[in-house]
């Protein structure tokens, strides 16, 4: 999924990219709002995230043009403006959500996997989204969520990748190379420890013993593998 970021701070932007990035969003940025509108048209961003005071066109400007032109792409405002006031201005301008400045990691995460949840739901029925199981365990990519029995187990977007590679190939060892064709995006240089960084964290998450994976098997010095119980 396409992100696009406008925000005339180069901190925060830059630091919203690294989360976003991390989370396997390709991310566009933009430093104003002429720039934002030329980023939207040319990019076609899957979602936006604006600061409400940017030079030249305010976040408020750029969502009343994106509205012109889309009634369904979300838009969260990000702003030091907290009154009610501008909330309430931003929501009847079409915003999906407003966060404050300064904010969490874990709260902009948080909010994003929720807008990116709504906006995989009313996409057009895609076979990689739906439900499938690995194991005694089922990953719902529309939900960003894996489950066993009663456990709800929050993923993010490349670990949904992750899991559906895996799963499209039981049995076959996939090396790296397809990893970061499949799960990263096309500008993204790899480094040798990003994927093995990326299953440990997980692992963690979905293995009942990380240290004695089910699920994702290592096979050393070429990539991973999903052997389904019973099969190979």
């Amino acid at each position: 999924m396409k992100v696009l970021i406008a925000e005339d701070d180069a901190l925060i932007r830059d630091g919203l990219k690294d989360i976003l990035r991390k989370e396997g969003y390709e991310v566009f940025t933009a430093a104003d709002g002429y720039e934002a509108m030329s980023a939207y048209f040319s990019a076609q961003p899957d979602f936006l995230l604006l600061d409400i005071m940017m030079p030249h066109l305010d976040g408020y400007e750029v969502c009343r043009r994106v509205r012109r032109e889309d009634q369904g792409v979300p838009i969260i405002f990000i702003s030091a403006k907290s009154e009610e006031v501008d909330r309430v201005v931003g929501l009847e301008l079409g915003a999906d959500d407003f966060i404050n400045k300064p904010f969490g990691v874990r709260e902009v995460i948080a909010r994003i996997r929720a807008v990116t949840r709504r906006t995989l739901r009313q996409r057009a029925p895609d076979p990689e989204a739906c439900p499938f199981e690995m194991g005694e365990l089922r990953v719902c990519p529309q939900e960003l969520r894996a489950k066993r029995g009663e456990e709800i187990i929050d993923l993010s977007l490349r670990e949904v990748r992750l899991l559906t590679i895996l799963a499209q190939r039981p049995g076959r060892v996939i090396d790296r190379d397809d990893f970061f064709d499949f799960c990263w995006s096309p500008e993204y240089m790899p480094n040798s420890r990003t994927l093995d960084q990326a299953i440990s964290k997980l692992r963690h998450k979905i293995e009942r013993d990380p240290k004695a994976p089910e699920i994702i098997s290592t096979v050393r010095g070429v990539g991973y593998r999903y052997e389904p119980k019973g099969e190979g």
